[in-house]
């Protein structure tokens, strides 16, 4: 599981992908929303703007697992 650290309360899930080498550019969470099975705690989630928090576990079909991690 690979760890994603955040220096504020939440992540947006587009902004997180992005982060994490999932997708290029925001421009393409949309569509890689709607190709790849995102799951968010163990829920299935398609909302770019969904916000991560510290503790979230985020598994992206294809990338793997990630966890929301707070600093600061």
């Amino acid at each position: 599981m690979k760890t994603v650290e955040i220096h504020t309360d939440y992540i947006q899930l587009g902004q997180m992908l992005k982060l994490t080498d999932c997708i290029s550019s925001g421009g393409h969470a949309k569509a890689f929303l709607e190709e790849t099975e995102i799951r968010v705690n163990g829920e299935a989630e398609n909302r770019r703007g969904r916000k991560l928090v510290a503790g979230d576990v985020i598994r992206v079909a294809g990338f793997g697992e990630f966890t929301i991690e707070r600093k600061g």
